[in-house]
C-alpha cells in the first residue's frame, strides 16, 4: 500500500531538489524533509543484492516493497530510467545503468528513455546532436554493460508517439502552479521545459500501459536530485485513477473496512460495477463502497481490473531507489562541463588512468603521519572509485578500508592499483561497445540510429 506524499506546511518555504541544477544534497535531511524511506531496512529481503545495495550506496527508496513483493511472488514488474543526451556518459550515469541491468536480470521488464526532448528544451542541444550523443554515448554503453535490448525497450522520446499521447493525457492532471511549486519554475521558464517534465512522467508510467502488459509495479533508479520527478509522477498516477482504495483504520494493525472511492463523473455506475465484483460484506454509499472481510490486496486487484475495463489506467504509484552521488575526481561536484572532474566511459583508458593518479585522496600530509594516524577513506575519491565501480568482492573492499585507516596502505599504492583497474575496465568496456554495434544492427530501430551516428 502506498503512503500519501508529504504535504507542504502553509507559510513555510519548502526545501527543494533541482533535477537540472547543481544542488548539494544533505543526505541527513532528505529522509525527513522529503519523506524518502531508508533502503537499509529492506536489505534483508533482497536476494542477490547489487553491490550498491550491499555497500549502502543506494540509501533511500519510495515504495520499493512493491518491487520486492513482485520479485518474491514472481509477478510482473518493470524498471525504468532515462538519460539526457547532453554530453559524455561518465561513471555517475553508469550507476543508473548498472541498476537497470540488475533489475532486468532479476526479471524486470526494462525500459530506457533517451530524453532528447529534455536535452533540446533544457540544454538547447540540436536534434541531430541528441541522436548522435544518445546512440554513441548512451545506447552502446548500456548494451556493453549488459543490457539485453531483445528483452528491453530503448527509445528516444521524440520518436515515441505512444509516449506523446500519454503525456498529453497526464497533462490534464497537473497545472503550471503545481509544477512551479515542485521545481521552482519562474515566470520566464519556457513552455517546452514544462512539456519535457510531462514527458518524463509519461516515461515513468509508460511501462504500465496495456501495450506493455498493463499495470505493474515499476521502479525508477535515480539520484536524490531526481526526486521531484518521482513525487510529481506519483501524484499524477494517483489522480489518473478512476478509483482510490484505502484502509479505514479502527485500531493499530486492524482495519474496519477497505474503502473504494469513485473519482469518475459517472460514479454511481462505476461503483455498481465494482461492487458487483467484490466479495465480502459491502455497504454502498453515493461516492464509495465499504468492503468488510476481504484483504486489501484482493480488493485492490479487483478494482484495478474493473478500472481498466472501464477505460482507466489502473496505475501503481511508481517506486524509486535513490543512490548517493559520486564526487568529482578533485573532491567537489562531478560536472559535465569540467572533463577533469569525471571519467567518461568513452575516453582513452590511458587518460582515465592518469586522472585516477591525480585524484584527491584521504591521505595525510606526510608518509610518517599516514603510517601513524592512518588515512581517511571517507574523504578519498580513489577509494570511492574502488568501492563504486572497480571491485566486486566486498571482502576486498573491507580489507582496503582497514589497511587505509590502520596506516598499512599508502595512497601511492592505492592509486596505482585503482589506475590499473580503471584502465582494464575501460579497455574491456570499449571492446564490448564495438560488439554492441553489431547487436544494434540486428534491431530495425538500431539500424536507423546507426545511420545517423558518425563514428
Amino acid at each position: 500500500m502506498s503512503m500519501p506524499e508529504p504535504q507542504p506546511e502553509p507559510g513555510r518555504e519548502q526545501p527543494r531538489l533541482d533535477p537540472w541544477g547543481s544542488t548539494v544534497i544533505d543526505y541527513s535531511k532528505v529522509f525527513t524533509e522529503f519523506g524518502i524511506s531508508r533502503f537499509e531496512e529492506l536489505l534483508p529481503r533482497v536476494k542477490e543484492p547489487h553491490l550498491y545495495m550491499r555497500r549502502r550506496i543506494i540509501m533511500g527508496h519510495r515504495d520499493y516493497e512493491l518491487i520486492l513483493d513482485a520479485m518474491e511472488r514472481r509477478r510482473p514488474f518493470a524498471v525504468m530510467s532515462g538519460f539526457m543526451p547532453s554530453g559524455k556518459l561518465h561513471l555517475g550515469g553508469k550507476m543508473v545503468m548498472d541498476e537497470i541491468i540488475w533489475h532486468q536480470r532479476m526479471g524486470a521488464a526494462a525500459f530506457v528513455s533517451i530524453a532528447d526532448m529534455e536535452a533540446h528544451a533544457v540544454r538547447g542541444i540540436s536534434w541531430r546532436e541528441c541522436k548522435e550523443i544518445g546512440v554513441s554515448e548512451y545506447v552502446l554503453s548500456l548494451i556493453a554493460l549488459g543490457f539485453d535490448p531483445h528483452r528491453g525497450f530503448i527509445y528516444f522520446q521524440s520518436e515515441n508517439r505512444m509516449l506523446h499521447d500519454l503525456a498529453f493525457e497526464l497533462g490534464c492532471e497537473v497545472n503550471i502552479g503545481e509544477m512551479s511549486a515542485v521545481y521552482g519554475f519562474s515566470g520566464d521558464v519556457n513552455v517546452s521545459k514544462c512539456v519535457s517534465v510531462l514527458m518524463q512522467s509519461a516515461d515513468i508510467l509508460q511501462p504500465q500501459l496495456a501495450a506493455f502488459g498493463g499495470p505493474k509495479p515499476t521502479v525508477i533508479p535515480v539520484g536524490f536530485d531526481q526526486d521531484p520527478h518521482i513525487r510529481l509522477t506519483r501524484d499524477i498516477a494517483s489522480r489518473a485513477r478512476l478509483f482510490t482504495v484505502e484502509l479505514v483504520k479502527r485500531e493499530k494493525d486492524e482495519y474496519e473496512c477497505v474503502r473504494v472511492r469513485a473519482k469518475t463523473r459517472d460514479a454511481a455506475s462505476a461503483l455498481k460495477e465494482v461492487s458487483s465484483r467484490l466479495g465480502g460484506e459491502k455497504r454502498a454509499y453515493e461516492m464509495h463502497v465499504d468492503v468488510y472481510g476481504e484483504p486489501f490486496e484482493e480488493v485492490e486487484r479487483v478494482v484495478r481490473e474493473a478500472e481498466i475495463e472501464l477505460g482507466g489506467y489502473g496505475f501503481y504509484p511508481p517506486a524509486a531507489t535513490f543512490h548517493r552521488f559520486m564526487r568529482g575526481l578533485g573532491g567537489g561536484k562531478m560536472s559535465s562541463s569540467k572533463p577533469e572532474s569525471y571519467i567518461a566511459l568513452t575516453e582513452p583508458p590511458e587518460e582515465a588512468a592518469a586522472k585516477v593518479m591525480n585524484a584527491k585522496t584521504g591521505g595525510r600530509a606526510t608518509l610518517e603521519e599516514q603510517r601513524r594516524l592512518g588515512g581517511v577513506p571517507e574523504e578519498c575519491i580513489v577509494y570511492e572509485l574502488l568501492m563504486f565501480h572497480l571491485i566486486e568482492d566486498d571482502r576486498h573492499v573491507a580489507e582496503i578500508y582497514e589497511e587505509c585507516i590502520s596506516g598499512r596502505r599508502t595512497c601511492a599504492a592505492c592509486k596505482k592499483a585503482a589506475a590499473e583497474l580503471m584502465h582494464s575496465f575501460l579497455k574491456e568496456h570499449q571492446e564490448r561497445r564495438e560488439e554492441a554495434k553489431n547487436v544494434l544492427k540486428e534491431l530495425d530501430v538500431g539500424k536507423k540510429w546507426l545511420e545517423v551516428v558518425k563514428f
